[in-house]
């Protein structure tokens, strides 16, 4: 295997002062470490920054007023340095070899735009170990893009199911993802969390994807 691909991974975090130090700390234990990790705050009320900055000067803290996890993920997406963007939500943890998996996959297949795995549910305060529900994940904390097809398809918008309409348009330019079929990271359950009620919600964000593409075909004059 060649040399691996540089990438950054990218933190949006609300309120997660709890979480936020495994998150990172599975960052940390890739065996393919990244060039920079970005943390966008998105107007936490809590010790979210603090924390962050105890865990090393080097990780990058962006600012800005509560708009949801969309505009903090695209805050971070137009602040990378490198060819790769890999998403993390801030109460997820990656395995340590999923950035190694997913850079050799996107190494292996150049004709991909992005790599995505799979993800195990654990309840917070359980064994992270334990056996739990295992998904297909189309979402950010199992996401590695490449930063020029992200940066082309626009910004993010919304607070839950934020990514269906962003991967939509990215699939509507021709862009080719993949899936790699293991579990390559953990979800975390938890009462009041996106990911506790993020499946209702992520149904009618299918809907409302499906609708908008469409309405852009409709839109498109033919050739």
């Amino acid at each position: 295997m060649g040399k691996m691909i540089a990438y950054s991974a990218v933190i949006p975090a609300f309120n997660t002062q709890a979480y936020i130090a495994d998150a990172i700390l599975s960052i940390r234990a890739q065996t393919v470490p990244p060039q920079e990790i970005i943390v966008v705050d998105d107007g936490s009320t809590d010790r979210t920054v603090e924390v962050v900055r105890s865990l090393g000067a080097d990780i990058r803290i962006i600012r800005q007023e509560n708009r949801g996890a969309g505009p903090a993920t695209t805050a971070a997406i137009e602040a990378v340095t490198t060819g790769l963007i890999a998403g993390l939500d801030s109460d997820d943890i990656w395995l340590p070899h999923k950035m190694e998996r997913q850079l050799q996959a996107l190494q292996e297949m150049p004709e991909i735009a992005g790599c995505f795995a799979r993800m195990r549910q654990f309840q917070h305060g359980a064994d992270m170990d334990a056996d739990g529900p295992v998904a297909d994940s189309w979402l950010r904390s199992s996401m590695v893009m490449r930063t020029e097809v992200a940066l082309g398809a626009g910004p993010i918008v919304g607070r839950i199911g934020e990514l269906v309409d962003w991967l939509a348009r990215i699939r509507e330019r021709g862009h080719r993802l993949h899936l790699l079929p293991e579990v390559l990271a953990l979800r975390r359950a938890r009462p009041g969390s996106l990911t506790y009620d993020r499946d209702a919600a992520c149904s009618s964000a299918y809907l409302l994807a499906a609708r908008k593409a469409i309405l852009r075909r409709r839109e498109t004059p033919a050739r």
